[in-house]
């Protein structure tokens, strides 16, 4: 019987982490306290920094498309509307094909993920909308 065995060294393994995966790990195998913790904060944050952006991008697109409807009623310029449509449907089918080329499971993997991970997520949820109200 042949006992030879070959040894590998794992100590390098963790060395390789960013200071993110150092910090959290897997987040999945924490308390539930601890879960929700993460997740309100990072939603917080996210709906904070989503309602700043957010508000100048409403305005920026909101100007644009008075101007657009402005200049056409003046004559400027001539919207066809049926070929706008026609192109928005072209690009969606487009999109929703290579979407699903692409990342065929996206969708399944994020429900498995928000089954697994359900306290993250309410937190994320709940943080977010405080972060929204802000």
């Amino acid at each position: 019987m042949d006992n030879s065995f070959e040894i590998l060294d794992l100590s390098s393994l963790g060395r390789n982490k960013t200071w993110v995966q150092k910090a959290f790990g897997d987040i999945s195998k924490r308390s539930a306290a601890q879960q929700i913790t993460i997740g309100g904060v990072s939603g917080w944050c996210t709906g904070f920094v989503f309602v700043r952006f957010g508000k100048v991008a409403a305005g920026t697109l909101g100007v644009s498309l008075l101007l657009l409807q402005v200049a056409q009623h003046q004559g400027y310029i001539k919207i066809n509307y049926k070929a706008i449509q026609s192109e928005i449907k072209k690009t969606k089918d487009v999109i929703n094909k290579e979407a699903n080329r692409h990342y065929p499971g996206v969708v399944e993997n994020a429900k498995r993920f928000l089954q697994k991970n359900m306290f993250l997520a309410g937190g994320f949820a709940g943080g977010f909308l405080i972060g929204v109200a802000f």
